[in-house]
């Protein structure tokens, strides 16, 4: 069996869906792993450092026409800017991230070619499928990130420094969601010296605050959110208007605020709101987290760092692939895990009474396998 890993063509894509560490794992079950040259120049990843673990070295053509099994980061036109990803051959599989909750072109491109795919966005959160999740690993890389991004903005230094000159007082940081991408930005905060609060919509992560160091904010807004697998669930818009008024007090008092609120598939909820911003301090620095599905901010802009009300709001997008030769590693160990669990015998053996596979298949030899995602294949 071949496996190919393509160079990614999506705008500021820097990361690379197989790093060389993980490659022996794959020749050892007799798989042959070829890749694009100059695939993981972006990540830090020579190509001699792929041919000494014992990869392949071919044009992008030869990789799509010969490959069994192509590893993505992004699966080509689900993203904008990107080359479309070619099917070489029926029975081609795919895998990689590829925004399985709304349908796009490529499920129809891939449908078309009679080939499978596979979304690592959809791996479910068990015990034996940590190795897997993609959404925790990159989360984890944006939430050290977003701290960075917000330090470096604010005009004002994180810790507390006692010097002849007087005191400096610390900055005070306020995360808004805990989930993954939230626990390391309190923990990366803290770390750096400053006053840390949080808040999230599921009370359960409390202790989790607590525990780095941090205060969580109590808001009783008379509903938990915890929604399935921990994720926090969409709530209805006067749960959101409740929650903002109570959070106006907190925010106003903040120098930095980090918003990582997310609802897979749904657009980011809309947490901080114009008012919200007008309070804040003049100097102070809002980092939504929430930017690709719209932002958690009011005014956010996608993509971009803008300043309104003397506050600055940075709104990045993809932030895992600025860091992308820790991202590569991480996202190259899930999708090994992944495939692994894919193989029997050196060979892709589909078995849907496997939760992981099935919860992830989204196109199978040819045939989109949600109802919602066909209308566009």
């Amino acid at each position: 069996m071949v496996v190919g890993v393509p160079k990614e063509t999506t705008p500021g894509e820097r990361r690379v869906a197989l790093a060389p560490t993980h490659i022996p794992a794959l020749t050892k079950a007799g798989i042959t792993v070829r890749v694009e040259k100059g695939a993981g120049l972006a990540s830090g990843i020579t190509d001699e450092e792929y041919q000494q673990k014992g990869a392949e070295l071919i044009s992008r053509d030869e990789l799509f026409s010969g490959s069994d099994v192509v590893l993505t980061v992004r699966c080509g036109a689900a993203h904008s800017g990107a080359e479309p990803l070619p099917v070489g051959k029926k029975g081609q599989i795919f895998i990689g991230t590829a925004d399985p909750w709304q349908p796009h072109e490529a499920f129809k491109q891939i449908a078309d070619g009679g080939a499978t795919l596979f979304a690592m966005e959809l791996i479910p959160r068990i015990t034996r499928a940590q190795a897997m999740d993609v959404l925790s690993s990159m989360a984890n890389l944006a939430g050290y990130k977003s701290v960075l991004l917000g330090a470096n903005a604010l005009q004002k230094m994180f810790p507390m420094m006692m010097t002849a000159a007087g005191t400096i007082i610390p900055a005070k940081v306020f995360v808004v969601g805990v989930g993954v991408a939230g626990l390391q930005a309190i923990a990366t905060a803290k770390r750096l010296g400053a006053v840390v609060s949080a808040y999230d919509v599921r009370s359960a992560v409390k202790e989790q605050v607590e525990s780095l160091g941090a205060k969580f904010v109590e808001m009783d807004l008379g509903e938990d959110a915890e929604g399935e697998g921990g994720y926090a669930k969409a709530m209805d818009e006067t749960f959101y208007a409740r929650q903002r008024e109570m959070m106006l007090d907190v925010v106003r008092e903040t120098d930095v605020v980090i918003t990582t609120a997310a609802v897979p598939g749904k657009p980011s909820p809309r947490l901080i709101t114009e008012e919200m911003v007008k309070a804040m301090p003049p100097g102070s620095v809002v980092v939504d987290l929430g930017a690709e599905r719209g932002g958690n901010c009011e005014l956010t802009k996608p993509g971009e760092t803008v300043e309104a009300h003397d506050v600055t709001i940075i709104g990045p997008e993809n932030v895992a692939s600025t860091l992308s030769g820790n991202a590569s590693q991480l996202y190259s160990k899930n999708i090994t895990a992944f495939l692994q669990e894919l193989l029997a015998d050196g060979e892709v053996k589909i078995d849907t009474e496997n939760e992981i596979i099935d919860a992830t298949m989204v196109v199978q030899d040819g045939t989109v396998r949600s109802e919602s995602l066909k209308e566009e294949a």
